[in-house]
C-alpha cells in the first residue's frame, strides 16, 4: 500500500502519519464467522473456515474495512502446517492454505477500494467512509494456538519446551506468511518470554524483509499470561529492528491502560492494543464467560484514556464486532454518528 521497499524503523511511523496519526485495527474473525453460522469447535478454528468457507472469511475482512479498519488480520492464527496434516491434508496443500489466508484479505482490501473509487458508499444511508490506508497482516498464533487446548492461555508449555523446538515449529509458516504479499507479519497472543525470543531469533535467521508486530496477552494487568513481566517481554521486542510496534491483544479491557504504561516504560515503538470484549475464555470448556459486567460501550468508552496513555494502534480481538471497530474509528476521528 505505498509502503513497499520502506525501512522498517519508518514503516509504521509513515502509516499512522497517513492514517491521521492513529490507526484502526479490526476486531474478533472467529466469533464473527460464528455469528455468520460456522461451527468452529475444531482444533483449526477460524482456519477451518479457510477449507470449508473462505467466501465468508473475505466478507468478514470487507465488514471491518467497511467499519473503518486500517489493518485487517489473516485467518492464520491457528493455521498451522502440523494442524492441516492432522487433518488428513498434504505437507504442499497445508502451505497453499496458509498463504490463502492472506490473499483472501488482500482481495477483500482490493475490493474495499475498488468500491471506494466508484463511490459505492454513495448509495448507502450511513456516514461518507473515506477512502483510508489499508493494510493487512499475516497473523502469527502462539504454540499454544496449534495445541488447541488451552496452553495458549496460560503460557504454560512444559518444563521441556525448548527455544529451538518452538522455532522449529513456526520456521515454515513464517516463511509462507513472509512471502505472501502481506504487508507486515503480526505474532499474536504471545503467552510467554521463550516464544517472544523465538519469533525474534527466527526474524533474523529468516533475514524476514516485512515488519512485524508483537502483541502479548495478560489476565492481571502487570505480567503476560506465563507469569513472565510485560515489561520483560515488551523489552525483548524493544530488541528486534523488524518489529515496528508493540503491544496487547485477548485481555480484559479493564487491564489495558496499566500494560500501555508498562509497556511504554521499556520502548519508544507505537503501542498496539486490541482486547477482547471483557469476557473471558475458558480453555478447558471453550467458552466465553462474563467478567465484571464490561459491555460494548464501556470496552469503546476506554478508547480515548488509552490513547491519551500512549496507544497508536486500536482495535478488538475475541467477541468484537464491526460496530465495535466503527465506534473506535469515531472516537478516534471524532466521526459523527
Amino acid at each position: 500500500m505505498g509502503l513497499e521497499g520502506v525501512e522498517p524503523s519508518s514503516f509504521m511511523a509513515d502509516f499512522l502519519a497517513g492514517c491521521g496519526g492513529y490507526a484502526v485495527v479490526d476486531g474478533g474473525l472467529a466469533t464473527e464467522l460464528e455469528r455468520h453460522g460456522q461451527d468452529l469447535n475444531d482444533p483449526l478454528w477460524s482456519a477451518k473456515c479457510l477449507i470449508s468457507f473462505p467466501q465468508l472469511v473475505r466478507r468478514v475482512h470487507l465488514d471491518y474495512l467497511e467499519a473503518g479498519a486500517n489493518v485487517i488480520i489473516s485467518a492464520s492464527y491457528q493455521a498451522t502446517i502440523q494442524g492441516f496434516e492432522a487433518k488428513g491434508l498434504s505437507v504442499e496443500e497445508a502451505e497453499t492454505l496458509i498463504k490463502r489466508s492472506v490473499e483472501i484479505a488482500c482481495e477483500a482490501r482490493e475490493i474495499y477500494l475498488q468500491r471506494c473509487a466508484k463511490g459505492y458508499w454513495d448509495f448507502f444511508d450511513s456516514p461518507k467512509i473515506d477512502r483510508h490506508p489499508v493494510l493487512v497482516a499475516a497473523s502469527v498464533g502462539s504454540y499454544g494456538a496449534y495445541l488447541a487446548d488451552g496452553s495458549e492461555y496460560s503460557g504454560n508449555y512444559g518444563a521441556s519446551m525448548t527455544l529451538e523446538t518452538l522455532k522449529e515449529f513456526h520456521r515454515r509458516r513464517l516463511q509462507i506468511l513472509a512471502n505472501s504479499g502481506a504487508d507486515l507479519i503480526a505474532f499474536e497472543t504471545i503467552p510467554n518470554k521463550l516464544e517472544a525470543q523465538a519469533y525474534v531469533e527466527l526474524l533474523k535467521e529468516e533475514n524476514i524483509d516485512i515488519p512485524a508486530w508483537f502483541s502479548f496477552s495478560s489476565t492481571d494487568g502487570t505480567n503476560v499470561v506465563s507469569g513472565d513481566p510485560i515489561i520483560e517481554c515488551a523489552n525483548i521486542a524493544d530488541s528486534c529492528s523488524q518489529v515496528v510496534a508493540v503491544g496487547i491483544n485477548c485481555t480484559p479491557p479493564r487491564l489495558i491502560h496499566g500494560l500501555i504504561l508498562s509497556i511504554r516504560k521499556v520502548t519508544n515503538k507505537p503501542v498496539i492494543i486490541y482486547p477482547n470484549s471483557g469476557e473471558t475464555y475458558n480453555g478447558e470448556t471453550k467458552q466465553w464467560e462474563k467478567t465484571r459486567g464490561e459491555t460494548e460501550e464501556d470496552f469503546v468508552s476506554y478508547v480515548g484514556k488509552w490513547r491519551d496513555a500512549g496507544a497508536c494502534l486500536f482495535g478488538g480481538c475475541c467477541r468484537t464486532t464491526p460496530n465495535t471497530i466503527r465506534a473506535i474509528s469515531r472516537v478516534l476521528f471524532d466521526k459523527s454518528s
